[in-house]
């Protein structure tokens, strides 16, 4: 990104989409970094170069511009190259640009020159100059890292002689891979180095399995919004856990804003080596900082919008998430210490990951100098170079975790902040109820529609039911009730209307009434011989109860 005109950059964003979340720069200096030993800077390979960190807010690199060397800032979140003051041997080319911030800008014309950066030399590389002031003094700059599509020189030139450097180094180095690496180091870190890398198609040694870390597609915005398109990748839904361990995205369910994103819980994050602090949305900075003792969301007359402000001696850890994998981040980094005081003269440090002001529909987030210092990040072009064939491979981003050891940042910690203990919680059940709040009334509703339904389909069967067993008697005709006596017929069968049966006796045998012994029928007595069937003659069997009568 762009820096803003003050002291210590915080850098603003070029498009007008990343713009409402611009941040100003902090007055301040970084304390005195307490390290042990001698730091040296990491091994220089081809196509690398060294990369020097200032006070945490932005790091510095080195460029030849017409056999003159500037120390400008590496920005992944923009796209072109400026410097500020004289350049030897440029060439004019009748065109200006400006670019314009939430306060003030820059612009200047725009030139060509001999360019030489990372072991790689450009003819005629095109840039924009400005005057030197004590905001830019001569000899500073920025050189973009971004793709293409939002360069405001290029625009201005009207095509590819403005091309960015590394679309110019890609397009006139065929063989060299259009990749670059970036390692960033920790000022106050007392167990390494406080410097960084930035590699051009070559891998750090040391770090090449991030090459088989996964591959995060660059989510491609529309070409009628290119100009906003930036390094932005998805963060895992579950992909932010706060200092108690719990899964902030859920539990203060944060939702994407970016439309063409599915799944509501990932997150569009930005990937911006030129912003200081991290930009979250609200609800996760609440998340991180709320609960830690004497925080307090302020606004400082130095800064753009709120920020908590936290006591520096409290430890605060949060890991990030993307591909399945875990990125731990230092509790150096969840805070920043800027040697600033209270109106008391109390020291305190503000809390990394800023309240993010505005929205965007192409991101939701953007990772600045706080996350990248835990992770080594390789950005690979593919066909976002100016002029790629048809073919080349879609953008993507790999990440490789670097502050893995959680004993030693913890160990670090205490030996530059020291440390006063406190104890992380999840959100009350309260506070989770209310922040989904919709979901739940949502569900009471159904819940309370599904019961009216089903009591009503209850009672429907119930009647019909009813209505059924009522049909089947005649009218008039009860059940009789169990304790009622029964009826006189039930036990003397003379009293039954038309009734009149014979004496046992007088009704014969099976012989008498016709029916004889079947022919072949040799089982059991002879049919009608009563006297071996046990009945006597003139037999009137009596019963015990009445009811015995009927069967």
């Amino acid at each position: 990104m762009r820096p803003a005109p003050l002291a210590f950059s915080l850098v603003l964003l070029c498009s007008s989409e990343l713009a409402a979340a611009v941040r100003l720069s902090l007055h301040g200096e970084p304390r005195p970094p307490r390290r042990r030993g001698n730091l040296a800077a990491r091994t220089t390979v081809a196509g690398n170069t060294s990369v020097a960190n200032v006070g945490d807010v932005k790091y510095l690199t080195d460029i030849t511009l017409g056999g003159q060397k500037f120390s400008i800032q590496i920005d992944t979140g923009s796209s072109d190259l400026w410097v500020a003051g004289a350049v030897p041997n440029a060439k004019d080319t009748g065109k200006s640009t400006k670019i314009q911030y939430v306060v003030g800008g820059v612009q200047g014309l725009v030139n060509t020159v001999a360019l030489d950066f990372a072991g790689y030399s450009v003819p005629d590389q095109a840039f924009l100059s400005i005057s030197a002031s004590s905001s830019y003094p001569a000899g500073s700059g920025i050189i973009g890292l971004g793709p293409s599509s939002g360069s405001s020189v290029k625009d201005a030139l009207g095509g590819s002689p403005g091309d960015p450097v590394l679309d110019r180094i890609f397009k006139q180095n065929t063989t060299t891979p259009n990749y670059i690496t970036m390692l960033l180091g920790r000022i106050r870190d007392p167990t390494d180095p406080p410097t960084g890398d930035l590699t051009v198609g070559e891998l750090l040694p040391g770090y090449e399995s991030v090459t088989s870390q996964p591959k995060l597609p660059v989510s491609t915005l529309a070409k009628s919004n290119a100009v906003n398109q930036h390094w932005q990748i998805l963060m895992d839904a579950d992909g932010i856990i706060g200092p108690a361990g719990n899964d902030i995205i859920d539990e203060f369910d944060v939702k994407t804003g970016v439309r063409s994103t599915s799944n509501s819980k990932q997150l569009t994050v930005v990937i911006d080596s030129g912003y200081s602090l991290p930009q979250v949305p609200p609800l996760v900075a609440e998340a991180i900082y709320k609960q830690v003792p004497g925080a307090q969301l302020v606004n400082l007359p130095t800064i753009d919008g709120p920020i908590w402000q936290i006591p520096c001696n409290k430890e605060i850890n949060v890991t990030l998430k993307f591909g399945g994998v875990q990125f731990p981040i230092h509790p150096l980094d969840t805070s920043l210490d800027l040697n600033m005081t209270d109106v008391r003269g109390r020291p305190f440090c503000l809390g990394a990951f800023q309240p993010m002001q505005g929205s965007s529909d192409a991101f939701d987030m953007i990772f600045g100098m706080a996350f990248l210092r835990n992770a080594y990040t390789y950005i690979n072009f593919g066909d976002f170079v100016d002029g790629a064939p048809d073919g080349t491979a879609d953008p993507y981003v790999q990440l490789l975790p670097t502050t893995n050891d959680t004993a030693e940042a913890h160990a670090d910690f205490l030996r530059v902040r020291g440390n006063s203990p406190w104890a992380p919680s999840g959100r009350s059940l309260r506070a989770r109820l209310r922040a989904h709040l919709p979901l739940v009334i949502g569900l009471a509703v159904t819940g309370g529609v599904l019961l009216l339904v089903g009591l009503g389909v209850c009672g429907y069967y119930a009647y019909r039911n009813r209505r059924r067993r009522t049909a089947f008697f005649r009218p008039g005709q009860m059940y009789q009730q169990l304790h009622d006596p029964a009826p006189p017929e039930a036990h003397d069968l003379h009293l039954v209307p038309g009734a009149n049966p014979p004496p046992y006796s007088e009704q014969g045998s099976y012989a008498q009434q016709g029916y004889g012994r079947p022919e072949g029928y040799d089982h059991g007595p002879p049919v009608g011989d009563e006297q071996k069937l046990g009945f006597q003659e003139g037999y009137n069997p009596s019963y015990s109860s009445p009811w015995d009568a009927r069967y």
